[in-house]
């Protein structure tokens, strides 16, 4: 051990810590649930301190060799394998996360001071001009654009186009619709896959919408918002910095007293990722469905065998990837849910559950970027059809008979389907017997085909 001094008096911190005093406090006070802040946004938070010691140091404000030993040892810390180990603090810690901002100073003034070979102060030079309120609302921000940027938009655009080129080579398939999971009108595989694209596409379009407010930031701020302590033009310096770092365009919020009291922003992408996973769980859901049996379900697909599904039943093959999928979807929802709580606790002039928002919503980003890679290329892309099953349903599925209302009339229509539902008879046989049409009329106006595609024909004629 060594000893570290802060204002409080002299703190035992293990010898080869790169953390001082401050973040050792925090280890203490903080047991809670052993785990720390996601990589994502301790990164975010490296970027951070890099853009505020480029800036300072623009301003005049930092030597240039102290600026140049603070970006280098951001360098040295992002190249480690052992990142995490050096920013051990509790998620469920103060509600500013001062103890954080606290870690990544002392960790950083560590390092250039051993770089520069003069003492570097945590305070006065890692955290010149800054304050925990303004620097951790704004690793919250840059962390979740660029997982969102980087990763779950990716990730949607991929979802999408498994989907649609599943969605191609499923256009003459033909299955039974379902509403209220009983037999409805037939409908396309295609169609049904095509819908799940759509779901998707409309995610990202939400998603793309609210990225510019998660790019505006709070910097300059400072404790308050009223950027005490701060040069006039760091907000300006900082966001270019910032941008030319990361490679994305990041602002100035235009009011810092409402992004630092409130995080209305990240309470928004917390719904949009609701609903994402909501997006993710019906799809789930439906491969489930379909995948069912496969002699005593629907049977109408086969997922592709992944493992064994049963430690007792030999043989068993369960559909492990929408499962997992809906679990995870399921905890975005739960994360959300925190999320809307905690973004209530901005108590005039800082919110104090900004760790808490940080875990949850890039937690609730990392499942369902994981999830739809999984569930597009495990269970969309590789699913067969059982056409054999799907044409069998649809031979004998007496809601056909809907076809036939503008013929015989609701009612007559009404009488086949309960004949052919308590007969086990195909529509047809039951329809030939009950009205005048012809066989031949009948095939037509029961075709599978024309009643999945029924406006084909007169697309054709308009085009």
């Amino acid at each position: 051990m060594r000893t570290e001094t802060d204002s409080l008096g002299d703190v035992n911190v293990p010898e080869n810590a790169l953390y001082g005093a401050q973040t050792q406090r925090a280890i203490q006070n903080f047991p809670v649930s052993g785990r720390g802040l996601p990589q994502r946004f301790i990164v975010a938070l490296l970027l951070v301190k890099r853009a505020a010691a480029r800036s300072n140091q623009q301003l005049g404000l930092l030597e240039r060799d102290v600026a140049q030993a603070i970006d280098d040892s951001v360098t040295d810390l992002l190249s480690r394998p052992d990142l995490m180990s050096h920013f051990p603090v509790d998620i469920y810690q103060t509600g500013s996360g001062t103890s954080t901002n606290m870690n990544a100073n002392e960790v950083l003034a560590h390092l250039a001071s051993e770089r520069l070979g003069q003492a570097i102060h945590p305070n006065d030079h890692i955290n010149l001009g800054q304050s925990s309120n303004d620097v951790i609302p704004t690793a919250l921000h840059v962390s979740a654009a660029l997982m969102l940027r980087e990763e779950l938009l990716p990730a949607l655009e991929d979802f999408v186009s498994v989907c649609e080129t599943k969605a191609d080579s499923l256009k003459a398939t033909i299955k039974t619709g379902r509403t209220h999971l009983m037999d409805a009108m037939p409908v396309t595989m295609s169609d049904t896959v095509k819908a799940w694209a759509s779901q998707m596409r409309a995610n990202q379009e939400r998603l793309l919408v609210i990225a510019p407010a998660l790019q505006a930031v709070v910097q300059g701020g400072t404790a308050v918002g009223t950027g005490v302590n701060t040069h006039v033009q760091f907000s300006g310096h900082f966001v270019a910095a910032l941008s030319h770092v990361t490679g994305f365009e990041f602002t100035v919020a235009e009011d810092r007293f409402a992004g630092m009291s409130a995080q209305d922003t990240v309470v928004a992408l917390s719904g949009h990722l609701r609903t994402c996973a909501v997006s993710l769980i019906k799809i789930a859901n439906d491969l489930r469905w379909m995948n069912s049996g496969p002699l005593a379900g629907l049977g109408e697909i086969g997922l592709e065998a992944l493992q064994p599904g049963s430690s007792i039943m030999p043989g068993k093959v369960n559909p492990v990837i929408p499962e997992s999928a809906a679990m995870a979807g399921t905890q975005v929802i739960g994360f959300d849910t925190a999320i809307a709580l905690a973004g209530q606790s901005g108590n005039f002039e800082l919110n104090v559950m900004l760790p808490l928002m940080a875990a949850n919503v890039l937690e609730s980003m990392q499942l369902l970027t994981n999830s739809m890679r999984l569930l597009a290329h495990r269970a969309i892309a590789s699913f067969t059809v059982n056409e054999s099953r799907l044409e069998e349903a649809l031979s004998r599925n007496p809601i056909l008979a809907t076809a036939l209302n503008p013929i015989v009339g609701y009612e007559k229509a009404a009488e086949i389907a309960k004949q052919a539902y308590a007969e086990g008879r195909p529509i047809l046989d039951v329809a030939l017997d009950a009205t005048d049409l012809s066989k031949a009329e009948l095939q037509a106006l029961l075709d599978p085909v024309k009643l999945a595609r029924p406006h084909d024909d007169e697309a054709g004629k308009t085009e």
